[in-house]
């Protein structure tokens, strides 16, 4: 029995660091298996986002909701992708989802951006 839980804990330790090695640079996996940028930001993407790879988050959305930039050198991997937004600039996505921060999160306090309607953190 000692040795079948060694192999269930090993195998799940093993899972989320495979799924954390995964994610673009300085990004962390935070409470509950959400994610945030380097800052302990929480990452969010958006219900209105249908289109796989199109973010309609522009504008004064984005002033609010800045996207997730992915650097020149940035490299798919994983469930982690780069789309290109209207103005050309490179940004992260989950799943096919663009990725977001909300500009009123602030570091080391409780993530706020689910309270805003169809807004999620990423997990």
């Amino acid at each position: 029995m000692r040795s079948v839980m060694t192999f269930v804990v090993a195998a799940s330790l093993a899972m989320v660091a495979g799924s954390a090695l995964a994610a673009p640079a300085g990004l962390k996996q935070i409470g509950g298996g959400a994610w945030a940028n380097a800052d302990g930001k929480a990452l969010y993407t958006f219900d209105n986002d249908t289109t796989p790879g199109k973010s309609v988050c522009n504008a004064g959305c984005a002033a609010i909701w800045p996207p997730l930039v992915a650097g020149s050198d940035a490299a798919p991997s994983g469930d982690w992708s780069i789309i290109t937004r209207d103005d050309g600039a490179k940004q992260w996505a989950h799943k096919g989802k663009p990725v977001y921060m909300f500009g009123r999160d602030i570091p080391g306090r409780p993530a706020m951006g689910e309270s805003v309607s169809g807004w999620k953190m990423v997990r």
